[in-house]
């Protein structure tokens, strides 16, 4: 997961971008994206001051930070591939948001090398309904 000012970061170098892009659409993309990262920075950031007041189970045993980032991981790819199982179905504007958000999530420079990869990755498994497939 990223930090508050890793957040705010990808947020500042999209706020540049919407100052150079050559459409209004693309503009208005990158004002999209600009404003989730400092959304998410926000979240980011109140959990972070408010962590002492959240509530948690008194069952909760401590863990470390790599066995924290390994439960996270694992939980994100089991949502991942849910979300992968229901695509089909998900509305088109959906999909697209979802799409846009997956390939802003790489590093800027990589960005448009990781939207070709998650692309490929939905084409090859656009008829996917949760069965082994053969895809020679």
């Amino acid at each position: 997961m990223f930090t508050p000012s890793q957040y705010r970061q990808k947020a500042f170098r999209y706020g540049e971008l919407v100052k150079t892009a050559s459409s209004s659409n693309e503009r208005r993309e990158f004002q999209v994206l600009e404003q989730s990262f400092t959304n998410l920075a926000n979240n980011e950031q109140w959990l972070a001051d408010n962590h002492d007041k959240t509530i948690r189970s008194t069952k909760c045993v401590q863990t470390s930070d790599a066995n924290l980032a390994q439960e996270e991981e694992q939980i994100l790819r089991c949502l991942g591939a849910a979300l992968i199982l229901q695509w089909n179905t998900l509305p088109q504007k959906l999909r697209r948001e979802l799409f846009d958000n997956a390939g802003s999530m790489g590093e800027l420079l990589e960005t448009p090398e990781l939207r070709g990869r998650i692309a490929r990755f939905l084409h090859m498994h656009k008829n996917d309904d949760g069965a082994p497939h053969d895809h020679n």
